[in-house]
């Protein structure tokens, strides 16, 4: 069962999901949104494979990570984006992750991504820019996430590597920048 706001403003307020900071404004029809942190990480190009089973590689070969108000996403460039939110999930509800319409119809896409029952922290996911250079601001509106109640609590909820992450995350092979 998908939630709606009445359902989400009652979860929220009650505790059992957890989204730090919170803005009323942020809670939509059918899910919430949240908002850009000041931090992302752009993919660099490099002709060294990365072995997915290796451990602590430097991260600084394949990514650079940058801070600010605002960010430029150039055509065809890949960028893990984070959240500002830190969310929590019970072992009951699970969320997607959708890309606003807006960011959508500007030509960035987003792979499928879920949050799993469970899970707590930052969300990071990744973009990948359109045609034409796009500028992002830290703190606008730009992933939704739809929450789905499960029948039944999960009988594993997640406990992965990227539980408890702040800030943008990434893969596990790398060691933290």
């Amino acid at each position: 069962m998908i939630l709606g706001d009445r359902d989400l403003k009652y979860y929220i307020k009650t505790g059992r999901i957890l989204i730090e900071p919170f803005d009323d404004e942020i809670v939509r029809e059918n899910g919430v949104d949240l908002r850009l942190s000041k931090e992302i990480a752009k993919l660099k190009m490099a002709s060294t494979p990365v072995d997915t089973r290796a451990k602590n590689l430097d991260p600084n070969d394949y990514y650079e990570i940058v801070y600010g108000d605002s960010f430029i996403i150039n055509p065809g460039e890949r960028v893990l984006l984070n959240t500002m939110e830190y969310i929590k999930l019970p072992d009951d509800i699970m969320a997607f992750v959708n890309l606003r319409s807006t960011y959508a119809r500007l030509g960035i896409l987003s792979p499928p991504t879920i949050v799993d029952a469970g899970f707590e922290g930052n969300i990071t996911i990744e973009i990948v820019g359109g045609s034409f250079p796009i500028k992002l601001h830290a703190g606008d509106r730009f992933m939704h996430l739809i929450f789905a109640r499960l029948l039944t609590p999960v009988e594993k909820p997640y406990i992965g590597d990227y539980q408890g992450q702040k800030g943008v995350r990434l893969p596990k092979m790398f060691k933290s920048p």
